[in-house]
């Protein structure tokens, strides 16, 4: 009598290939599927003469179909071995781009549209372990002078630029 094999790799089924794929799709078609339920609460109107709900219905529908393609992509089947999905959560890199969002928003007010990406840059750039700083300062720079002349200067947009 022949001892049964427990193991995951001989159960075969449905495995995960790449986990950060997997879950991009899964936030793709949730966020698809909300933007959609969103859109769906306005006029759509018809193609010649556009609702308020057709454009982001149309953005919604793109973005859940994105997100299967990705999500299928990131499944096999048949013999394999699985990956956790616990694994794909890193708390360093989550921790440091919140700082730099969080920063960014306080900062702009006080600081200006420059020193406030800058400071982002270099927060976020941090949730690399192997962050370099005159690498991050270099990309600040590039960073906030690329949307002072974007949102400040070609847009518009009422942002101080420089502190006050």
């Amino acid at each position: 009598m022949q001892p049964v094999s427990t193991s995951s790799a001989a159960c075969g089924g449905l495995r995960i290939r790449d986990p950060r794929d997997t879950l991009a799709g899964g936030l793709f078609v949730a966020f698809g599927l909300a933007g959609g339920l969103i859109a769906s609460g306005y006029p759509l109107g018809t193609a010649m003469r556009m609702g308020a709900g057709y454009f982001p219905l149309l953005v919604s529908v793109t973005l859940v179909m994105l997100g299967v393609v990705v999500l299928l992509r990131s499944l096999a089947f048949g013999a394999g071995e699985r990956v956790a999905l616990a694994s794909l959560f890193a708390v360093r890199p989550a921790l440091f781009v919140a700082a730099g969002v969080v920063a960014f928003a306080l900062l702009v007010p006080a600081l200006g549209l420059l020193l406030a990406t800058l400071a982002m840059t270099l927060l976020s750039g941090y949730a690399r372990r192997q962050a370099r700083l005159g690498e991050l300062a270099g990309l600040g720079v590039v960073l906030a002078c690329f949307g002072v002349l974007v949102f400040a200067w070609g847009l518009g947009l009422q942002l101080p630029v420089l502190p006050a």
